[in-house]
């Protein structure tokens, strides 16, 4: 299965597991994103068009790194005029794997919400831990 999706002004076709840089998208590291606006979602014929986009259907998708693009420099000279201009840009970019794709109606999968509950225990677990080491010290 496949999705359109749309984010920053731009169009992705996304399967599950893709890794995809796009425009920053707020989050750090291991956060979970959700991208609602689905242009097509399918499989062939069975596939949905949105009108513009499919409601209800969402693609979840975790944040792999932020980072930066490659450097683009704009040189502008007019000659003979002893006039000249440089500008550069670097773009803001997100990589993002693609968790799972959502049709309307579907219930996202259970290993995600497992994933963040270890996550939630790991911090708790690793705090008494630090504690008894400065009681050990006294």
């Amino acid at each position: 299965m496949f999705a359109v999706i749309k984010t920053g002004g731009k169009q992705y076709r996304v399967a599950a597991d893709d890794l995809l840089k796009v425009e920053k998208v707020a989050g750090a590291p291991g956060d979970k994103v959700e991208f609602t606006e689905v242009l097509v979602i399918g499989e062939g014929a069975d596939a949905q068009i949105g009108a513009p986009t499919v409601k209800d259907a969402l693609v979840t998708a975790e944040v792999v790194e932020q980072g930066r693009g490659p450097k683009v420099i704009a040189f502008k000279k007019r000659r003979r005029q002893n006039s000249k201009r440089t500008h550069g840009h670097r773009q803001e970019l997100t990589t993002v794997r693609i968790a799972e794709i959502l049709a309307p109606g579907a219930k996202p999968a259970k290993k995600t919400a497992a994933k963040k509950a270890t996550k939630e225990e790991a911090p708790a677990a690793a705090a008494p831990a630090v504690d008894e080491s400065a009681a050990a010290s006294e």
